[in-house]
């Protein structure tokens, strides 16, 4: 089954700590698939940030305390239309490609998620 959120999309967070904040419009910047769909986690840039402890290593020859990104379920997002949330859905166009069209606007999401055989 196809998933509503790809990398790069603007998403609002709607559940967790973060829903309250001011702008709760991010960027998808990794997804992270389980083994079920259960278990289908994403990443969104300024999000669910965590101070994780560190040990000196090539990158980071000091060690400390870094800031870092974790994963929210991916069920936790919703794709963002001007600011709004807005629900997904999936169309066959005549030439054979499949597009994501948010159901708010009706203006497609992304590039086209398969391509016209031909």
């Amino acid at each position: 089954m196809a998933r509503h959120i790809r990398k790069g999309d603007q998403v609002m967070v709607i559940c967790g700590n973060e829903r309250h904040r001011r702008n709760p419009v991010g960027r998808v910047l990794r997804i992270i698939r389980g083994a079920t769909s259960n278990q289908d986690r994403v990443i969104v840039e300024g999000f669910n940030i965590r101070r994780k402890h560190v040990r000196p290593d090539q990158k980071n020859p000091q060690g400390g305390v870094v800031d870092k990104e974790m994963p929210i379920h991916i069920s936790n997002v919703v794709p963002a239309e001007d600011a709004k949330p807005t629900r997904v859905r999936f169309e066959t166009r005549d030439d054979g490609s499949k597009v994501r069209i948010a159901v708010r606007t009706g203006k497609q999401i992304g590039p086209e998620l398969r391509k016209a055989r031909g």
